[in-house]
């Protein structure tokens, strides 16, 4: 938030205008959705009841059965509601704010490394993701465990700057306190992120191991609490463990929310198995399945842009030394849409459109820094070629996905395609450009 004398006048007002179009945007209207998600609604109303229930995430305040879930979600929502009373805002009102704050955190993680133009992109792209704006106006736990694992990032790219261990140590738990919003979703960056911190971080590898291995010790300890606590209570004096067949918190972590949700082996729940051909009895599986009707329109808008200026970031910043700040970017966030979206693109198990706003941070993420990047070096050919491609691409897929909705402003997908391609004739023809048509492209 402090001005330096190397930025310019216009990034604190440019900042302080997205953080609040996105506040507007997310709680415009929020009561519009009643209770929103009811089954985590009762949730939060017997938290507010009953501080067992508050502790073991329970469906009702007589404690009987808990959510499917682990509680850090619904602590947040519970705790608003004990100050505020229980009503469809003080649910839903921190669920937008954690979007707001997902979108800044993007902001200054971005920004350190490849400065603010390329924040503001990663954050007005997280920001306007069809499925962000959704998610953060809705009471499921996935608002709670975007902005975890996006604090995470910026922990770990504090940790990439100088070696800090306690930086590490706060990715480290982070992750873990997304364990707690949605158990082993949360865990799915962890081998990208410890993987490029050994690859980049500036200490000596001996010392990167032993920094790496105490951040697990701390995702273990801030995730393992609760489930040793749980474990630990007595059975009969506790509410039954929803989503386990066993009443056991370990069956939920390894089964219905584990690795159940991958293979399609959910015994006892509403869970399919892979069939013939590919599918799931939640739809299709494959490398297309973030394209099609049903996830299509919540986050593939940008992906291709995404996936090709991640490879121009690395082509680029090839030869740069080990730790380059810039690359290290790149690899977080291309790790985490890579092998977050293959995860969800082949799952045989429960999957919703929605789950892809785990995706949404790592997309605007690569489209600001490598936007940036090529409009730096746009004075090489093949800069502009990689550039015009990628916004050609997006106007393409644009009036792709804008033409399933017909009937949604029928307008828009032809402006969106016309302008998207004469800018990226514009990028091509760069050098004969001057002064503001330069800017205005």
């Amino acid at each position: 938030w402090r001005a330096t004398a190397t930025t310019p006048g216009w990034v604190r007002p440019a900042l302080i205008l997205l953080l609040s179009a996105t506040a507007l945007l997310y709680l415009w209207d929020l009561g519009a959705s009643g209770w929103g998600n009811a089954f985590y609604a009762a949730a939060v109303q017997a938290g507010t009841k009953s501080w067992k229930a508050f502790l073991f995430g329970s469906f009702d305040s007589s404690n009987f059965i808990t959510v499917d879930k682990p509680p850090a979600s619904l602590w947040v929502m519970e705790i608003s509601a004990r100050i505020f009373g229980v009503n469809a805002w003080s649910m839903l009102v921190p669920q937008a704010l954690e979007g707001v704050a997902a979108v800044a955190l993007l902001y200054a993680t971005v920004r350190r490394r490849c400065g603010p133009v390329a924040g503001l992109i990663a954050g007005a792209v997280l920001a306007t993701t069809p499925v962000a704006a959704l998610m953060f106006r809705f009471d499921n736990p996935d608002a709670l465990l975007v902005l975890l694992l996006v604090g995470s990032a910026y922990a770990l790219t504090r940790a990439l700057e100088k070696g800090a261990t306690r930086w590490l140590l706060l990715a480290g738990a982070l992750i873990g306190f997304g364990f707690l919003t949605k158990m082993l979703q949360g865990f799915v960056v962890l081998p990208v992120f410890a993987g490029v911190y050994l690859l980049a971080g500036p200490l000596a590898l001996r010392r990167r191991l032993w920094q790496v291995l105490a951040a697990g010790a701390a995702v273990i300890v801030s995730a393992g609490w609760w489930v040793a606590l749980v474990t630990l209570w007595p059975a009969a004096d506790r509410p039954y463990i929803g989503g386990s067949t066993d009443n056991s918190v370990l069956n939920l972590v390894f089964g219905y929310n584990g690795f159940g949700r991958i293979t399609g082996n959910e015994t006892g729940s509403v869970g399919g198995a892979g069939g013939a051909g590919g599918t799931s009895m939640w739809g299709p599986t494959g490398i297309t399945r973030l394209f099609n009707a049903d996830f299509g329109g919540q986050i593939s808008w940008m992906i291709p842009a995404a996936l090709l200026l991640l490879g121009a970031v690395l082509w680029l910043r090839w030869r740069k030394p080990r730790t380059d700040g810039v690359r290290s970017q790149a690899l977080i966030w291309g790790g985490w849409l890579l092998l977050t979206g293959l995860l969800l693109s082949f799952a045989q198990g429960i999957i919703h459109p929605y789950y892809t706003v785990a995706l949404a941070p790592a997309i605007g993420a690569l489209v600001g820094i490598g936007g940036v990047a090529l409009w730096v070096h746009r004075a090489q050919l093949t800069s502009r070629i990689i550039g015009a491609v990628a916004i050609a691409a997006s106007a393409v897929w644009a009036f792709v996905l804008l033409d399933r909705s017909p009937t949604f402003l029928p307008w828009l997908r032809y402006t969106v395609l016309i302008a998207g391609l004469a800018i990226a004739a514009a990028i091509l023809l760069l050098p004969a450009l001057r002064g503001r048509l330069v800017a205005a492209t």
